[in-house]
């Protein structure tokens, strides 16, 4: 499971559910009836995209991150 990718979470009312978009990864994104579900959600669809960039041979970003430890 890879959580360092940036998350963005809405309210979809179009979708009536959470919306979790992964804007590091373009298309990434999933949904639920809960923020906890969205996010669990999107945890499957990040590994999910990951592997099918590496069995395509496309590269995989590093994650940006904000924080960094001195």
């Amino acid at each position: 499971m890879n959580t360092k990718y940036e998350l963005i979470m809405y309210w979809s009312e179009v979708d009536n559910a959470f919306i979790v978009e992964v804007p590091e990864l373009p298309g990434c994104m999933a949904d639920g009836n809960t923020q906890i579900e969205a996010l669990e959600n999107v945890q499957i669809i990040i590994d999910q995209w990951i592997e099918t960039a590496l069995e395509l041979g496309r590269e995989v970003p590093i994650p940006k991150g904000k924080l960094t430890l001195a």
